[in-house]
């Protein structure tokens, strides 16, 4: 196994941000350490934006718990510390998550007692595209009957996208974000 270097492998932007740069960034939102990343390339954080802007309005057929249990879970599947220490930090809350369900979905699973059958559901949808790339007829049915068909349509392209997520953080190499925690942290 390689070492892997306690630097990014792409440095993000630092301020001041040229025009192009700053409006990229502020479709992104915060500028955090992976946005400035993107932002590096102008026309693909604008494109990535487009994306995240669908997933984090009330467009989405997902709850904003339904999607941070799907974006918290993959990216504790996938050892994405970086994304999963910003997604706990600014959305755990709002989800709705407890401290026992935050280490759930960090080193627990699907079967652990502080789900409901709906959290159960999304959960066991998100580990089983993990593992596997699909999706049992059962486990479907399950997730149709959490989140609507449109919802479990959603959820795999969230599941995806945030596997992409994590490539990206990974490969690039990404510390934690200033007060965030990995989850593999206590």
């Amino acid at each position: 196994m390689p070492l892997k270097s306690k630097q990014p492998r792409i440095a993000p932007l630092e301020p001041p941000f040229d025009a192009e740069t700053a409006e990229a960034l502020e479709r992104l939102g915060p500028p955090i350490a992976l946005f400035r990343v993107w932002a590096r390339r102008p026309a693909l954080a604008k494109g990535v934006a487009g994306w995240g802007r669908y997933y984090f309005s009330r467009d989405s057929a997902l709850t904003v718990r339904q999607r941070e249990l799907v974006i918290d879970r993959t990216t504790a599947l996938c050892g994405a510390g970086y994304e999963w220490g910003v997604h706990i930090a600014a959305f755990a809350a709002k989800a709705g998550l407890d401290d026992a369900q935050v280490r759930s979905l960090a080193t627990g699973g699907p079967a652990d007692g502080c789900w409901d059958a709906g959290d159960r559901a999304v959960l066991t949808a998100v580990d089983e595209l993990h593992a596997t790339h699909d999706l049992a007829d059962g486990t479907w049915a399950a997730l149709v009957a959490a989140a609507g068909e449109a919802g479990a349509l959603d959820l795999t392209l969230v599941c995806g996208w945030y596997h992409a997520i994590s490539f990206t953080v990974r490969a690039l190499r990404l510390p934690l974000e200033p007060g965030t925690t990995g989850p593999d942290s206590p």
